[in-house]
């Protein structure tokens, strides 16, 4: 359990650091917003939370670019069923593909792009209710710690981005950020993000 709540969290929290360092505009965009939400105070809450709605759709986004887990956990069917003209014969096992669904263009328009506006003004939700964003799973059996993992990633990102100025080392440009993933059960960087912080005053 400790595994998993850690490894996928500090996972997807990399994968949103590293898509607003290739894009500046989101991450000035969502300073603004979290630092005219929380203004002076040191600690944010989950009060604060509420009102962050450019933040949830970063964190969505993110999480549709770059789900943790990129192949959900098998299930095996326990009927037969025809599914979109494929007919799955009882018992056999499938395997959801998180990553490919995240990316469907049927689904989003420049599936490849960075574009969390995608998600503002809809109810589109990683609950398992909508079906093209499904990182945690759905159903009866989609992941239990998706709460915990949820107010995790959105306190981190909202202390991280409120706090501090943040940069690429050696003045390297945020387009030149080597985005290659890692092959396993989650998908990582292949070459961990390094970010200069640089402490913020308003």
């Amino acid at each position: 359990m400790f595994t998993a709540g850690t490894d996928t969290t500090y996972t997807a929290l990399e994968w949103t650091m590293s898509e607003l360092l290739r894009h500046p505009r989101v991450m000035k965009k969502l300073q603004n917003e979290v630092r005219g939400i929380v203004g002076n105070k040191t600690d944010i809450i989950e009060d604060d939370l509420v009102g962050m709605h450019y933040l949830k759709a970063v964190i969505k986004e993110t999480l549709r670019l770059h789900p943790p887990l990129p192949l959900l956990l098998p299930r095996m069917s326990s009927q037969d069923v025809k599914i979109s003209g494929y007919d799955i014969k009882a018992n056999t096992q499938v395997i959801v593909n998180a990553w490919q669904i995240g990316r469907d263009p049927k689904s989003y328009n420049n599936p490849e792009e960075f574009e969390p506006e995608r998600f503002l003004g809809n109810d589109i939700d990683y609950k398992g209710t909508y079906s093209e964003l499904i990182p945690f799973g759905a159903g009866r059996r989609g992941c239990p710690g998706i709460q915990f993992a949820v107010a995790v990633k959105e306190i981190a990102l909202a202390n991280l981005v409120h706090k501090f100025e943040w940069a690429l080392p050696g003045g390297a440009r945020g387009e030149d950020l080597d985005m290659t993933e890692s092959t396993g059960a989650t998908v990582q960087r292949q070459y961990p993000l390094k970010a200069v912080a640089i402490p913020y005053s308003c």
